[in-house]
């Protein structure tokens, strides 16, 4: 599906960038991969970290930002997939700087938007997060800006013009957002006391390599408009504590500005236009242009309505050696 294209990817120097350019030669043949971002450096660090782990001489990297749209168009010519990672992600930061995460994660996605469409691509799967559910921060609220766009994209696109998806997922487990690289710094300092937020807090578990193939499933089956979730497990935040320190102690310092108990996926009022597949969920949009005989994918089956997905009511539960296990297959 992907052999003999070219795909480009915004902020392709992060983690879900760096899996995705090792994952796309281990499955296929791309033509090219461009790997588009504002960071000289990442850049010239990625390009000698992966110098000897996949064909380099099917790899570009292009300095740009998602809100030069100039820029984008440029970038864009030639190119068959793009996928969206690029974003400003830090809760804080999005805070005190408003503007500067509106201008990246909405006025950015809508330049992706219009580049995508005038340059001819066939394909744009965004990256999105659980925070951008019922968002009470910043960060989500523009996410959920940037995915309402992305959906409302499909009704411009005509009968042969680019197809937008969206795939959401929470914080990667070991990932630079995560909570693991904290607890990891702490205990190698030798500290038996780690913080957490609050006790009663659960969170969902994914990997890298989990997101990137819900971006493969994406890409090779969306029709316009999906919202793609793939079921994973949750586990309670103390229980990641005891998995990698068995004798600590916890330390509650109150939960954070814009931190929720639990992440949520999909919404009650979601359900009645979301349908379970397998291993991944789809939230398909409600809007006039979309047709089940033409958009749905079939092997779905309609949830329940009022049904709700979160890291609390989740099936499936990790437990403390389940995570030791997990955690001992993470490059931290």
């Amino acid at each position: 599906m992907l052999s003999g294209k070219t795909i480009l990817i915004t902020g392709g120097t992060g983690s879900f960038g760096k899996k995705f350019l090792e994952m796309i030669f281990e499955r296929y043949e791309p033509k090219k991969v461009i790997l588009y971002s504002r960071d000289e450096f990442k850049q010239s660090v990625m390009k000698a970290e992966y110098q000897d782990k996949v064909d380099m001489s099917r790899v570009r990297f292009f300095i740009g930002d998602v809100r030069d749209k100039e820029r984008l168009y440029r970038a864009f010519k030639g190119v068959d997939y793009v996928i969206h990672a690029a974003a400003m992600k830090q809760v804080p930061t999005c805070e005190y700087n408003p503007f500067e995460a509106i201008k990246t994660n909405i006025h950015g996605a809508q330049n992706v938007i219009d580049a995508a469409l005038d340059c001819g691509v066939k394909k744009v799967v965004a990256l999105s997060t659980d925070k951008a559910v019922n968002p009470i921060n910043l960060y989500g609220g523009t996410k959920l800006v940037s995915d309402k766009l992305f959906i409302a994209a499909n009704a411009y696109k005509g009968e042969n013009g680019t197809t937008f998806s969206v795939v959401r997922y929470g914080n990667v487990a070991g990932s630079r957002g995560s909570v693991i690289p904290i607890f990891k710094n702490l205990i190698e300092k030798g500290e038996k006391e780690l913080p957490v937020t609050d006790s009663r807090m659960t969170r969902f578990w994914i990997t890298l390599e989990q997101g990137v193939e819900l971006v493969f499933k994406a890409l090779a089956e969306s029709k316009g408009g999906e919202t793609y979730i793939s079921k994973i497990p949750s586990f309670h935040i103390n229980d990641l504590v005891y998995a990698m320190l068995p004798d600590a102690k916890i330390k509650e310092i109150g939960i954070r500005e814009g931190e929720k108990l639990h992440e949520v996926m999909v919404t009650k009022d979601d359900s009645r236009m979301t349908y379970e597949y397998e291993k991944h969920y789809i939230v398909y949009p409600h809007f006039e242009w979309w047709n089940i005989e033409k958009h749905f994918t079939p092997g779905g089956v309609l949830v329940e309505e009022g049904f709700e997905y979160n890291s609390a009511n989740n099936k499936q539960w990790l437990t403390k050696e389940q995570i030791a296990e997990e955690l001992g297959k993470l490059k931290l």
